[in-house]
């Protein structure tokens, strides 16, 4: 249960030396989870008009090596784990020599929108992540 998607480092996403920002990661693997999502047939979109929120409680960034402006990278997403109502990934980043960047561990919480709570994931999700 693994995603790849590509990006290309935009000048806005460095800073003076053409060095990706360190913040700027965090949106790379946020893409690179919400397209996890999208192969799997479920759009973030449609679990937040369905009252469900994944925010992230936890997220542990390793940086190995920089990423560089106009750089061409993959993020790979994984699977890691599901329990009750935790979701749990670990994604890296590679620049198109393969060379390993930056890892990433998420772990996030199905949350009812209207209460803030902590609820179980719809039965569509359920089905993907217990495979």
């Amino acid at each position: 249960m693994e995603h790849e998607i590509q990006v290309r480092v935009r000048y806005s996403e460095t800073d003076q030396m053409g060095v990706v920002y360190h913040g700027s990661y965090i949106p790379f693997f946020e893409m690179g989870r919400v397209e996890w999502l999208r192969s799997k047939g479920v759009s973030y979109k449609s679990l937040e008009e369905s009252g469900i929120a994944l925010p992230i409680v936890s997220m542990t960034l390793n940086y190995k090596k920089p990423a560089r402006y106009d750089d061409l990278l993959t993020v790979h997403t994984k699977f890691k784990k599901y329990s009750s109502v935790k979701i749990e990934f670990d994604c890296e980043i590679r620049n198109d020599k393969k060379e390993l960047l930056t890892t990433a561990h998420f772990l996030l919480v199905f949350v009812d929108m209207k209460t803030g709570r902590p609820v179980l994931p719809p039965s569509h999700i359920l089905e993907i992540v217990n495979k």
